[in-house]
Formats: structure tokens, sequence, C-alpha cells
């Protein structure tokens, strides 16, 4: 048994004895949430805002089962504010305003409130708009939670009013705590062996609140002796990694065939795939790696390499196993022998850096959409240079913000089809200094 569960103390339950584990596990404090130390350290952005007392409204994004609801809960505790929960899912604009109004009424009596919304991006643009007013004159501090990409679910005009603090999925080290805790508040060890436990952690791919389903099912049987990672896989009736003698993992194993597939040698990724495969990894879960790869490490030196992926997803999802996985070996031997960029990798860092860094540069007038006739009085999309009219299809004209010196994110190589695509920026670059 580990010495995590010999050391820890069982929390003080918030749920009823008979609740669900993940529900009687949650923590009583922020120093007791695991794996976001990042942000509820004492250099975190959740940690020093509770030292200086005082909370700004915020939006918390990151995987299912990694804290949010629970961290929501203790920063109301933790500052001293009154504690509201909706969520969007079941929520209208009803809802909203008998919270609103709920949260006034405190106001006056000397409480601020904390309104937590889970699922936040499920609200319409609309309804999002209608927490600015409350949220700008300090009616309630919003904490509102997305498993989404808050740039592209929620609105500009919230997002400048929060702060976007990202949840990270939770480690091996943050699932064995939490294991250890369940352990400690059952007062026995889980039915199984060292291999076991390590699959099933591994098949938690860092969600916490699944992890522990996954062991209160164990704690609610009996068993003769421990579990193996077979005896696991079957009675879970879920496929988790089985662990090799020498305990290496699924991140090791996903990391050999990923820099294998980089060095060019379909011989070793092939081995490598193989391994998870017949450890019983989840064949989608290699296919949304090998997709990931064609587009960081090949890109535009072969643009068929991301086409043959999605093929390959949709075969598998076809054909089901064994026969579909013939696919994802196809896909996986296509993109070791193909030529090799990360420009596009590259491109996008360097672009999603200026984007952050230059704010909302507004677009040179000559290319802003004018629908209305007041916008083209104001000058909207005047001058616009039409490309088709112009010799060869190419007009030369300059599409950066004003403000803004035009900058080069995208540098292709000279490596596959990026050579033909590097000699055409190189054509169109020389006609922009003689246009």
């Amino acid at each position: 048994m580990s010495d995590l569960f010999a050391d820890f103390a069982p929390p003080t339950p918030q749920a009823p004895v008979d609740g669900p584990l993940a529900d009687r596990l949650r923590p009583t404090t922020l120093a007791e949430v695991v794996g976001q130390d990042h942000l509820t350290g004492p250099e975190g952005a959740i940690g020093r805002m509770v030292a200086a007392g005082k909370l700004s409204s915020m939006i918390l994004w990151g995987p299912p089962g990694t804290g949010k609801t629970t961290i929501a809960r203790l920063l109301a505790d933790a500052v001293g504010l009154r504690y509201a929960q909706i969520s969007a899912v079941f929520s209208g604009v009803a809802d909203l305003k008998k919270v609103f109004a709920e949260a006034r009424e405190h106001g006056r009596l000397g409480r601020k409130t904390l309104l937590f919304v889970d699922e936040i991006h499920r609200f319409n643009r609309a309804q999002q708009d209608g927490f600015l007013p409350y949220v700008e004159d300090g009616t309630v501090t919003l904490v509102g939670a997305t498993t989404e990409n808050p740039s592209f679910e929620l609105n500009a005009a919230l997002l400048s009013r929060s702060q976007v603090l990202i949840l990270h999925r939770l480690g091996a080290d943050a699932l064995n705590e939490l294991l250890a805790r369940g352990e400690a508040l059952e007062g026995r060890p889980l039915p199984l062996d060292d291999a076991a436990r390590a699959a099933l952690v591994a098949s938690a791919d860092g969600d916490g609140r699944f992890l522990l389903n996954q062991a209160e099912t164990l704690f609610s049987i009996e068993l003769p002796e421990p579990l193996d990672p077979a005896g696991l896989s079957a009675l879970l009736q879920r496929r988790v990694a089985v662990y090799d003698k020498d305990r290496e993992g699924h991140y090791n194993l996903i990391s050999a065939l990923h820099k294998s597939l980089r060095g060019s040698d379909p011989q070793a990724a092939l081995y490598y795939m193989a391994r998870m495969l017949t450890a019983g990894e989840e064949p989608l879960y290699v296919l949304r790696r090998l997709t990931r790869f064609a587009s960081e490490d090949i890109g535009l030196a072969d643009p068929q390499a991301l086409v043959q992926c999605l093929a390959a997803k949709d075969a598998y999802e076809f054909l089901g196993s064994p026969e579909g996985e013939l696919a994802i070996v196809q896909a996986c031997l296509y993109l070791a022998t193909a030529p090799k960029s990360n420009a596009a990798y590259k491109a996008q860092k360097a672009a999603f850096k200026s984007a952050r860094e230059t704010g909302s540069l507004m677009p040179p007038p000559s290319i802003l959409n004018a629908p209305t006739r007041l916008m083209k009085d104001i000058g909207y999309g005047k001058g616009y240079a039409y490309d088709h009219d112009h010799q060869d299809g190419f007009s030369g004209a300059n599409y950066w913000p004003e403000e803004m010196t035009p900058a080069r994110f995208y540098e292709p190589t000279g490596r596959g089809f990026e050579q033909r695509i590097a000699e055409r920026m190189a054509w169109w670059d020389e006609r922009r200094q003689t246009s």
C-alpha cells in the first residue's frame, strides 16, 4: 500500500455516507485540491487572489474531472463570499434574472456573491451578454467553468472582463493521491496488484471523477485476490493499458511512437504502435495522436498526411477491431515515410503570440466589410483591390493593420510540397515589392 494511504487522514465528509465516493472526497480547502498547484499554490493566480482577499471574475477552462466545481466552492469560502451556482445546461433567462436579483439583495445587506456557472459555453451570445452589467457593477463575481476553448465559445466582451485560468489534466501523481484518499476513507486498499493499479490510473486519462467512480465500483465488490490488468479490464469492461515487467507506461510508449514517426523510422513506429494496441490501448486514442502528428510534424510538406489519418479514423469506426486496425497501420506508415516539416506548427505559435501581443488592432479600412451605407460612408471597403481583376490574379495589396509591420510566421521548408509553396510565396513577395 502507498505511503500516501498511510499518511492521509480522511476529510470530514461533505456528502452522505452513502453518497458517491467522489462527493465524499471533495476537498475542504484549496490546499487539498490535487494537480492544480500552478493555480492554487502560493504563486498561482488563485493563490495570490485568496491571499489578497479579493477575487476577480474568471473562467476556469479544463478537461472534465479536474476540479473546476470544487475550486469555485472553495474560493467562495476562502474570501467570505456567498456562493450561488447554476448550470447553463438547465438554466434559462428566468433563472439568471432570479440569481442576479438575489445577488443584488444580498449585496445590499453587505454580502457579495460568487456566481459559479457550470458549462458556461452552453449559454448563447445574448445570454452571455446578460452577465456584463452585473459583473461590471460588482453584483456578482463570476466564475465560469468550461471544457471548451473560451476563445471560440465565449463573447469577447465577457472574456475581457475575466481572467482565463487553465486547469491541467490530472497527472499520475495526482490520480494516485486521489486513490490513496479513497482507500483511507474506505479503510482498505483497492483489490489491485501494482500493474493493475497503474493501468487503472492510465485509463482515467486525467479525469479524477472518472477514476474515483471506477474505484468505487472496485470497493463495492469482494474479491478473493487482487486483480491483475487483464482481470481489471474484464471487470470494468474497459480496455486498459497493460504495463510490462519494466513498468514502461502509456506516456512513454506514445512518446516513443511520436519520436519514431518524426525520425522517419517506419519500423520502430509500427513496433511502438503495436505495443500500445496489443496492450489494450484505445485505437481512437492512437488515431488522435497520429492526427496531431500529421499537422505538427508534416503539415504542408505533405497535405495528404492529415487526410490519411482522418480516413483511417473513418475506416476504423466503420470496420471496428480487428479489421479496422489495418487502416491505423496504414496511416502510421504513411506518416513515418512522409516528408517532415514543423513550419505550420511554428507558424501557429508565432501567430498566436503576435495576436495576444497586438490585442484588437483593426484591419485596414479597405478590407473591412461594408454591409450598410453608414459603413461605406466612413470608409469601410474603400479602395479594396479585387485580386481577380489584376494580372495573374494578384494585387499585392497590404492586408495588415496600419499600426503593425507585416510579419512572417510561416516559413515553408524545401521539403515535399512545401518546396512548391515556398516558390509561390517568393514570387508573391517579389511582386509585392514592385507593386
